[in-house]
């Protein structure tokens, strides 16, 4: 099963899960799918939910006083949840969307929780996955407060090459912390040497 190469492959990346401790995630997680646009959290809602994504990708973004602020863009093998909501049982500041038609593996907090507690290995790869995430975040509020445009969308492009195929220019430029007019003045073909 595709889900089963997805679980190996991310417990590759980021720590190895032993064959009884995948086996309880995929009984004990949902495979569901998701439209292009479709908002699975909004701002003030508690999220007990987490997805890792098979196909496809998501954005978590907030309003600031009316904007929308792209905040995280998640991918193929990768985990996309409200995290202030998921660990911290509070009311969400984030919404969080698809931005393609995607397939996912969805689980519960209570699954996550009780699968910590079973597993030590899953303990270990969770690890892996929060330390990762924070040091991508890390890393983006490095980016922004220190490097200048066309730097922090350089940085973006060799993270993720593609994204400009897959994200919508308004959501990356807001990610940037630019606007969408700056974003297009960098990508300008007349700019690049």
């Amino acid at each position: 099963m595709e889900f089963e190469k997805t679980i190996t492959r991310i417990g590759d990346f980021y720590s190895p899960l032993s064959l009884a401790c995948q086996h309880d995630l995929i009984v004990n997680s949902k495979i569901s799918t998701f439209k292009k646009g479709e908002i699975v959290v909004r701002e003030g809602q508690y999220s007990e939910k987490a997805y890792l994504i098979v196909e496809g990708c998501a954005r978590a973004y907030y309003l600031k006083d009316g904007k929308d602020i792209s905040d995280w863009f998640a991918f193929e093998n990768q985990f996309m949840a409200s995290i202030v909501s998921f660990f911290s049982s509070k009311p969400s500041p984030h919404y969080v969307e698809f931005l393609e038609d995607s397939i996912v593996l969805e689980f519960s907090k209570d699954t996550f929780e009780r699968l910590s507690h079973k597993y030590h290995d899953f303990e270990r790869f969770v690890s892996k996955v929060v330390t990762e995430t924070m040091l991508g975040l890390c890393e983006r509020l490095y980016t922004i407060q220190f490097n200048k445009a066309e730097e922090r969308y350089k940085h973006l492009l060799s993270l993720h090459p593609d994204i400009t195929n897959r994200i919508p220019l308004t959501h990356i430029a807001s990610y940037l912390g630019i606007t969408l007019e700056t974003l297009s003045r960098i990508r300008s073909p007349k700019n690049r040497t």
